[in-house]
């Protein structure tokens, strides 16, 4: 296989065009500025919470649809092993918006909010909130390093083009345009990237389902053809496996700085709320493509394509099947237009990651605790530095492993496991003190990894009911462990939380002894709209109050 000329010209087309879009933004964001009451870190990280709706809906939205959604739903569909009901993405994402908006909108967008970060710096401190915000900045570098390792695989595919280049040159793109224009050339870019997506899939599918090479998918759907059929079961002794998987994707993401960053955006939580609920239809109509293109390739005769005469699964490149099922069943032109749609999809995700880790360490950790007198011209060039660090540091990791599931895995698992009961008990348990958050943290780290996880060859010490070896000899847990994980460490810091403010309260251990100040936080964690400030009047950010001294 020699270069695909034609993609790449087509592919330098599509970046100049998100290029051109992103400069366009930070234009507009610097007219935007001049116009603004808010501080240049509002305008850089949320928009100057100004951002127009649908742009809103485009922008969460593709967030979601990266390119692990893409070629991840259209992998599960394809393994004979799995099938349609183990290709879980769009579903649960239905439910972490509709959760979103109906239960943590309201609460940080009210209270103006900088990062999900804030309500764990006013209520811990400083201290305790670097700890935890550790787990997110990780999560953020796993999610650029998994995002380019599905663009580096497709584009080999596809271009023929070096897997290393693949990589170098997108993460490049998407690190120029979030530099210059913070979460307006985010949002933008974020819009022609999701069109594009939507019209390059739609277009492909036909073209796959008219295939001579391939059945007719209804047929497949529930008879054993050329493997089995492409939708799947679940069975009695996987159905915890099943549920575990579907909460660590639904419940997972509402611990991503990445989904706070646009419901704080908003010009209101009731435009959080509708744009959560709007971007929940987007994910669905967006997953039926993958699911039909995997749907055609496990309907396919590969001995009848170039392909064969083995399959992609038993050559090992189940992952890939989206990009073979490309190349191999559709024209080259279609190809083409193909690999813009999984280019789009990653950069869309990688750009929200970056801004992500970059509004987390800029504000928590440098704004708040570093330099507290730091200027809005010192806090932008610390932004930049950061998009930066973290765009180099996913895609070093890149060349460590080039498996998305590994990535992915990984990083969801901190967000579920670790971070998830952590915003929960902040923000709806009341009682919530340093005490049980610490305990909370480490318990969970410590039962996660107790557990063990075969992707990355960790032995599990805790074998619980329903685990058995798969057939490398690996111990692989089909009880629900990480939603056991995910709700012991809720209660652990609830319990913790409750029995340590009794402690101080009565006066059974002195206050003296109070290393994370129960009552001093607490005190501060009073919402400024509720008592500073008459109704109407301008709520200043959370990032003012962290730095007030002053009792209203």
């Amino acid at each position: 296989m020699t270069l695909n000329v034609p993609g790449l010209v087509v592919m330098a087309v599509f970046y100049l065009l998100i290029l051109g879009t992103g400069i366009w933004a930070s234009m507009r964001s610097k007219k935007e500025e001049r116009k603004c009451t808010g501080d240049g870190m509002e305008i850089t990280l949320l928009a100057g919470r100004n951002i127009n709706f649908m742009v809103g809906v485009f922008t969460l939205t593709a967030t979601w649809v990266g390119g692990g959604f893409i070629l991840g739903i259209a992998e599960a569909v394809y393994n004979p092993t799995l099938g349609l009901v183990w290709a879980l993405m769009p579903v649960p994402y239905v439910l972490t918006f509709f959760l979103g908006g109906f239960f943590f909108a309201k609460p940080m967008r009210a209270n103006n909010y900088l990062t999900m970060m804030d309500p764990f710096q006013l209520k811990y401190g400083n201290v305790l909130s670097s700890l935890l915000l550790f787990p997110a900045l990780v999560g953020d570098v796993l999610w650029v390093a998994r995002t380019l390792v599905s663009l580096g695989g497709t584009m080999s595919v596809i271009l023929d083009l070096s897997y290393v280049y693949s990589i170098l040159i997108s993460s490049v793109v998407a690190i120029l345009y979030t530099l210059l224009g913070g979460l307006y050339s985010v949002a933008y870019t974020d819009v022609i990237q999701l069109i594009l997506i939507f019209l390059s899939l739609y277009i492909c599918v036909p073209f796959m389902l008219t295939n001579p090479s391939s059945m007719d998918i209804s047929v497949t759907a529930y008879n054993a053809t050329f493997q089995a059929p492409w939708i799947g079961k679940v069975e009695p002794e996987d159905a915890g496996k099943w549920v575990d998987d579907f909460l660590v994707l639904a419940l997972g993401g509402l611990a991503y700085q990445a989904f706070y960053q646009r419901i704080l955006s908003a010009s209101s939580y009731t435009q959080a709320q509708i744009t959560c609920f709007t971007s929940s239809f987007f994910c669905l109509l967006l997953g039926v493509p993958s699911v039909l293109i995997g749907a055609v390739a496990a309907s396919t005769d590969w001995n009848m394509t170039s392909y064969g005469p083995k399959t992609p699964f038993e050559n090992g490149e189940a992952g890939a099947i989206l990009p073979i099922a490309l190349q191999y069943l559709t024209p080259t032109y279609i190809s083409i237009l193909g690999i813009g749609a999984v280019a789009a999809a990653v950069m869309s995700s990688m750009d929200s990651a970056l801004l992500s880790s970059a509004s987390l360490f800029s504000s928590n950790i440098y704004k708040n605790i570093i330099r507290k007198q730091a200027s809005d011209r010192e806090m932008q060039w610390v932004i930049r530095i950061s998009v930066i660090v973290v765009g180099l540091t996913g895609t070093a990791l890149t060349f460590l492993d080039n498996s998305v599931l590994v990535f992915w895995m990984v990083g969801v698992d901190m967000s579920y496991t670790i971070m998830f009961p952590q915003i929960v008990c902040v923000l709806f348990f009341n009682p919530s003190n340093g005490y049980g958050a610490m305990t909370g943290f480490i318990y969970g780290i410590m039962l996660r990894f107790m557990s063990g996880e075969p992707l990355v060859s960790l032995k599990p010490v805790i074998h619980f009911p329903g685990g058995r070896y798969d057939a490398k000899g690996n111990f692989v847990q089909y009880f629900p462990y990480r939603s056991f994980i995910m709700v012991t460490s809720v209660l652990t810091i609830m319990g913790v939380s409750y029995f340590t403010s009794l402690l101080f309260s009565k006066g059974v251990v002195p206050e003296r002894f109070d290393l994370f100040k129960i009552k001093e936080h607490a005190k501060a964690l009073v919402r400024p709209n509720e008592k500073c400030y008459k109704e109407g009047e301008k709520v200043p950010s959370v990032s003012k109050q962290l730095l007030e001294t002053t009792n209203c």
